[in-house]
């Protein structure tokens, strides 16, 4: 479930959700045409699973037009998440500060995200000039086509960060940030000389230096790494910028990633026909009337929700609004609400279609078939963890006045849920199987989840199917260009050697492959508190995968420690991103919230230890 997309819904410590804008009136004819691609993508996706499986005739031009489409609904879409502010960033420590610097910090924030774009936009447009000699094989057309919506997204989104840090600084903020960036960039070109000799010094100073610096400042996480890898290239290595823009290009083009968008809208289209409340109905009139029931219906609605959204943020949002209520009346403490729901959505998150594990399959290489299969395992013992610890807290639950739902009423809540049941166990199926790619299946999923939408559950208005594409194209562009930046800046990381020598390191510690797990699920619990899924498995991955292949760690089991650590970081207090997400949804403080959630992660931190020492629960189902 992405994450980060999931990153998109942003709470107080990610970014104040007052803070989202509605759009402007200018980019309505951006948004028209980013709808209309995600319609695009869609429809031609749809034409080549049909040709393909039930006329056996493949079109194949279908791929290229996708291509195509995609590359041009990930730059639009990320100009529209700068309009809306919907980019992901960090803004825990931006809160910290009075209210006067504040101001100026969010000022910067935007000129860095200028300074950066600025920076590419010849490199973006030279390298489009360099793709125009490269011919596609079944449209004949340049491929300039494609890559010119990189120059294009790059250059709308440097008019609107300037527009905006106009619109919304003081005069004072802004000259003082406008020279703050300059006086930054003179210096390091002043220093250029220096850097050249200082080998992975320049990794500190840069990669990790100018990134955290951003980062503490609120600049998009997409732009900290970009900003971060172009003063590494530009300043400590003779590297031109159209590199950079070519790894961008191959971070947000790989087909795999075709998925992403579609499942994004599947999200949108559940909580816009209410498909997820239908589960949620059918749970509670199984189990709500046993000990602990409510909190097992919580649970398992996020296990089976997450089966159709993908999305951490879509199931939160599904499941909260439809249980705290009555979990409420039942006696059931906010701050425990909290900490299931937050908790929950973490273990759910491999259940497949999770972009997390599309994305990581995507950046390492590693079977997405092996992966669905794997998560639903994993998702069932972080389930079983939870389950165990709710069912003692829930010891003495008050059940006076609580009845035993008529098998009358099971059997009509399963027939309104049956249709919306059977879509997680088709992708899980079909993927899993191998019938299908999980592009294709995600298409076809959304196909079936509007039909059932619109027939069984209340349909969907035109004016809320325009509200859901945009949504989709902007959410998918947020999660794009933090692709594509992050991947620019694993490249970068790999160029300067660092990955051969950390690999040395790692092979060289005593222990072997358990040592290796165990400093696997540290890294990743602080990379998931800092920043957030995506980002994290895009840089780390190129770097940690490697060498788990060389200690014999099996590529599914290393993937499944991988995303559940960083799903534990991703709710951990007082950074965790996932548990303000949560305390916004449940409408809860996090301060109360805070102490009730530890049991619940060293609930499943206990069984990230025991997927992590026991590859055979990963790879039983391969």
């Amino acid at each position: 479930m992405v994450d980060i997309a999931d990153s998109i819904a942003l709470p107080a410590a990610v970014s104040e959700l007052e803070d989202v804008r509605p759009g402007s009136p200018i980019m309505r004819p951006v948004e028209v045409v980013a709808a209309a691609l995600v319609a695009l993508i869609i429809g031609v996706l749809l034409l080549g699973v049909t040709s393909r499986y039930v006329f056996s005739l493949p079109v194949i031009w279908v791929d290229e037009v996708a291509s195509i489409s995609f590359l041009w609904l990930a730059m639009l879409g990320s100009a529209i998440a700068i309009d809306r502010n919907e980019h992901l960033r960090l803004t825990l420590f931006v809160g910290m500060m009075p209210e006067r610097l504040r101001g100026f910090a969010n000022t910067f924030a935007l000129l860095v995200v200028a300074a950066f774009l600025l920076a590419m936009v010849y490199p973006a447009i030279d390298y489009a000039i360099e793709e125009s000699f490269v011919t596609s094989a079944a449209l004949n057309i340049p491929n300039s086509w494609r890559v010119s919506a990189i120059a294009t997204g790059i250059i709308l989104m440097t008019l609107l960060a300037l527009r905006h840090a106009v619109r919304t600084s003081t005069l004072r903020d802004l000259v003082l940030a406008t020279a703050l960036v300059v006086i930054i960039g003179i210096a390091f070109w002043l220093l250029t000389p220096n850097f050249k000799g200082l080998g992975y010094g320049n990794i500190l100073i840069f990669l990790l230096g100018v990134v955290a610096l951003c980062l503490i400042a609120g600049v998009p996480i997409a732009f900290c790494f970009g900003m971060g890898t172009l003063c590494f290239l530009a300043f400590s290595t003779s590297v031109p910028m159209i590199v950079m823009v070519g790894r961008m290009d191959e971070g947000m083009s790989s087909i795999i990633l075709l998925s992403v968008p579609i499942f994004v809208l599947l999200g949108c289209v559940l909580d816009a026909t209410g498909m997820g409340k239908a589960i949620v109905d059918f749970l509670a009139s199984m189990l709500g009337h046993v000990r602990a029931g409510m909190s097992y219906v919580l649970l398992g609605s996020l296990f089976l929700v997450s089966g159709i959204s993908g999305s951490k943020v879509s199931d939160m949002a599904t499941v909260a609004p439809a249980l705290f209520p009555e979990m409420k009346r039942r006696g059931y403490q906010p701050k425990e609400l909290i900490a299931l729901l937050a908790t929950g959505a973490a273990m759910a998150d491999t259940v497949p279609p999770s972009i997390v594990l599309i994305v990581l399959g995507s950046v390492a290489g590693v079977s997405i078939a092996g992966l669905f299969n794997s998560g639903f395992a994993i998702a069932m013992v972080l389930l079983l963890a939870l389950a165990v610890l709710a069912r003692w807290k829930a010891r003495g639950e008050d059940l006076k006045g609580v009845r035993r739902v008529s098998l009358a009423v099971i059997g009509r809540t399963a027939l309104i849920a049956g249709p919306a049941l059977v879509l997680p166990f088709i992708i899980r199926g079909a993927v899993g199987g191998g019938v299908a790619t999980a592009t294709e299946v995600s298409t076809i999923a959304v196909l079936y989840a509007l039909v059932i939408g619109m027939i069984l559950y209340g349909g969907i208005s035109p004016k809320k199917f325009y509200a859901m594409f945009v949504e989709t194209a902007a959410l998918s562009g947020a999660i794009l260009m933090i692709l594509g930046t992050a991947l620019a800046m694993a490249w970068a990381l790999t160029q300067t050697g660092f990955a051969r020598d950390l690999a040395h390191f790692m092979v060289g510690l005593p222990g072997g492959w358990l040592t290796f797990m165990a400093v696997t699920i540290v890294v990743f619990m602080i990379l998931g508190c800092v920043l957030e899924g995506l980002p994290a498995i895009v840089l780390m991955a190129p770097l940690m995968f490697p060498i788990a292949k060389n200690l014999g760690i099996n590529d599914v089991h290393y993937s499944m420690v991988v995303v559940t650590a960083m799903n534990i970081g991703l709710m951990t207090p007082p950074i965790g991103i996932g548990f303000y997400i949560a305390c916004k949804i449940g409408n809860v403080s996090p301060d109360e919230a805070m102490g009730a959630i530890w049991p619940y992660l060293i609930a499943l931190l206990a069984g990230l230890v025991i997927i992590a020492v026991v590859p055979s629960i990963s790879t039983w189902v391969l």
